[in-house]
């Protein structure tokens, strides 16, 4: 896969986690499933964050996970945003961090299968680790939807789906 069909992809999965976003009222951020949860706020500075740190670690030249510990590479990455909580400062940083995310693998075609080492110890490419890095986006825009649902808001995808099937039929 070419860096520019990664961007692509990812850029689908950014616009459709700012789409169930957009849909979640401003006054709902601070909702959290449960005490042990994430807020929607903490999950999409948790989002911005992974994406910062994933992005930037793995496009630089010498990646090495291991250099240090992983609140400081979000910490050198994301920096902090815990006080970043509005829905329209959090929607702008989705948007600009994609921004900052294509910048930094536009001219990374070439070296999309140099080896890395992961988390774990594990060798990868690096295409592997930014595909990765966009699943683990996509994972918390599953968590938002759930979080959707309990706020009884439709989340996006379902509301397309349904739109679908009902012209189909």
């Amino acid at each position: 896969m070419s860096v520019d069909s990664l961007i692509s992809l990812w850029k689908d999965v950014r616009t459709g986690l700012i789409q169930e976003v957009e849909r979640i009222p401003a006054d709902q951020f601070s909702f959290r499933a449960t005490d042990q949860t994430r807020t929607i706020a903490e999950i999409l500075q948790h989002i911005i964050q992974s994406q910062r740190f994933l992005v930037g670690e793995t496009c630089r030249e010498n990646t090495n996970l291991a250099r240090q510990s992983f609140p400081d590479h979000v910490k050198e990455y994301g920096g902090d945003l815990t006080n970043v909580t509005v829905k329209d400062d959090l929607l702008a940083m989705l948007r600009s961090s994609m921004d900052d995310a294509v910048t930094c693998m536009g001219d990374y075609d070439d070296k999309l299968d140099v080896m890395m080492t992961r988390f774990d110890g594990k060798q990868v490419s690096k295409q592997a680790f930014l595909t990765f890095a966009m699943s683990h986006e996509m994972y918390h825009r599953g968590q938002l939807t759930v979080y959707e649902r309990l706020l009884n808001i439709e989340p996006v995808l379902t509301e397309r789906l349904k739109k679908l099937f009902a012209g189909a039929s």
